[in-house]
């Protein structure tokens, strides 16, 4: 992976993170051009399927002043994803069974500096999920401080 441009924090505290894919995006000059000034936000986004196609909604992907009014892109609209048939499959399957879903986590440019989305299939934490990953996590940090205290 390379630079990251945005990543989806809030999807590592609602969700157990079961597999991670890579996918490519269908994107317009301007929208590439919003990326690379890091105007992007995924906290709020989600992918969908589409006519047996994954669709990434409600990411916003800011548009520079310097875009003409004419090129300009849909802030929230709807961006196909790439990805291959045997990956769409075996999303298609576990988004079927109860509690899965597909959620986006991180926007970043590869080697080659395309602009890629790292996707994974997700399970829905409860409420003391959630309370058992904080406790756990300022235990840590108290373990932390003690050592370097010691």
């Amino acid at each position: 992976m390379g630079e990251t441009i945005a990543k989806n924090k809030k999807a590592y505290h609602d969700y157990f993170i079961e597999e991670k894919f890579e996918a490519g995006l269908v994107l317009t000059g301007s929208e590439v051009k919003g990326i690379r000034a890091h105007r992007v936000n995924l906290k709020d986004s989600f992918i969908r399927f589409v006519n047996g196609e994954a669709f990434l909604f409600n990411a916003h992907i800011g548009r520079l002043e310097t875009t003409h009014h004419y090129y300009g892109h849909e802030e929230r609209g709807a961006r196909k994803l790439l990805l291959h048939k045997k990956e769409l499959a075996k999303m298609q399957k576990a988004v079927a069974r109860d509690g899965y879903t597909i959620v986006p986590l991180q926007l970043y440019f590869n080697k080659r500096n395309i602009a890629k989305l790292q996707i994974a299939i997700a399970k829905g934490k409860l409420l003391h999920d959630k309370r058992n990953d904080l406790k756990e996590k300022d235990q840590k940090r108290d373990i932390q401080r003690a050592m370097k205290d010691y």
